[in-house]
C-alpha cells in the first residue's frame, strides 16, 4: 500500500511538472517574455499557475536544459533567443506548433530538402534486402491507409515510410535525425494531406522512392524523393488555414 501511495504521489509530480514546463514553454515560445527578458520571481509564478515553488524550479530546470533560459546568480533567469534553443526537442516542436506553426512548417521543408535527398542516394548505395523491406512494408501501409475511410493511420504510416530511408543508408545519425523530427514531420504531413486528392497523388511518388532504393540507383531515388517533398509543398501551399493557402 506504501508503494502504490509514493507511485501516485509521483505520477501526481510529474504530470504537474509537465503541465508547468509546458505552460512556461509556450509562453517562451510564444513571446510572453522577449530575449533577456526576465523571467517571474518565483513566488509571483507558482502562485500565478497554482503549484509550489519546488515545481516551478524544477520546471526552469528542464527549460535550462533545452537551451530556452538562462539562470545566473544576481541577474536571475532570463529568456535566451531561439538560435540558443534545442530546435529538435520534441516539447521545442510541439510549443512551435502550436505557437508558430507556419515557421515550423518552413524550417520542416528547408531541414528535408537538404537531408532527404542525400539520404537517398546512400540508402540506393547501401541498403539491404531488409531495408528494402521496410521501406515497401511502410508504402503498404501508406496504401492501406488511404483506402480507408476518414484515412486512419496514413499520417503515422507514412512518417515510418520516411524513418525508414533515413534508417536504410546505414547512418545512425540520420536515423536518430528522422526520430528526433517525428512531430516536425507529423504536423507537415497532416497539412499537405488535407487538400483533396494529395494522397493518392502522393503514393506513385513514395513508390518511385522505392523502386530507385531497389534498383541501386541514387540520382533517381534522390530526384523522386525531391519530387516527394516539392509536391507537399505545393499542397501545403494550398491548404485551408496555412499562409498564402485557400480559405
Amino acid at each position: 500500500m506504501a508503494s502504490r501511495g509514493r507511485a501516485k504521489i509521483v505520477a501526481h509530480f510529474l504530470t504537474t511538472h509537465q503541465r508547468v514546463v509546458d505552460e512556461l514553454g509556450r509562453r517562451v515560445v510564444g513571446g510572453a517574455w522577449e530575449p533577456g527578458d526576465p523571467l517571474p520571481v518565483e513566488d509571483a509564478l507558482a502562485a500565478e499557475i497554482g503549484v509550489s515553488r519546488g515545481v516551478v524550479r524544477e520546471a526552469v530546470k528542464a527549460l535550462v536544459a533545452k537551451g530556452m533560459l538562462r539562470v545566473r546568480p544576481r541577474t536571475g533567469t532570463r529568456v535566451l533567443p531561439p538560435e540558443h534553443w534545442n530546435h529538435l526537442d520534441r516539447d521545442v516542436l510541439r510549443w512551435k506548433q502550436t505557437g508558430d506553426a507556419a515557421a515550423l512548417l518552413r524550417d520542416t521543408g528547408e531541414l528535408r530538402r537538404i537531408v532527404e535527398p542525400a539520404a537517398a542516394r546512400l540508402a540506393a548505395e547501401r541498403a539491404g534486402p531488409g531495408d528494402v523491406r521496410a521501406l515497401y512494408e511502410s508504402l503498404a501501409a501508406m496504401e492501406a491507409a488511404a483506402a480507408e475511410p476518414g484515412r486512419r493511420g496514413y499520417v503515422e504510416a507514412d512518417i515510418a515510410f520516411h524513418r525508414a530511408l533515413l534508417d536504410a543508408g546505414g547512418n545512425r545519425l540520420l536515423g536518430s535525425l528522422g526520430r528526433a523530427v517525428g512531430i516536425a514531420l507529423e504536423h507537415s504531413f497532416r497539412v499537405s494531406t488535407r487538400t483533396p486528392g494529395a494522397v493518392e497523388a502522393s503514393l506513385p511518388r513514395h513508390r518511385a522512392v522505392v523502386r530507385a532504393v531497389e534498383a541501386r540507383d541514387p540520382a533517381a531515388a534522390a530526384a523522386a524523393v525531391l519530387a516527394v517533398i516539392e509536391a507537399a509543398e505545393q499542397e501545403i501551399a494550398r491548404s485551408p488555414g496555412t499562409p498564402g493557402g485557400t480559405a
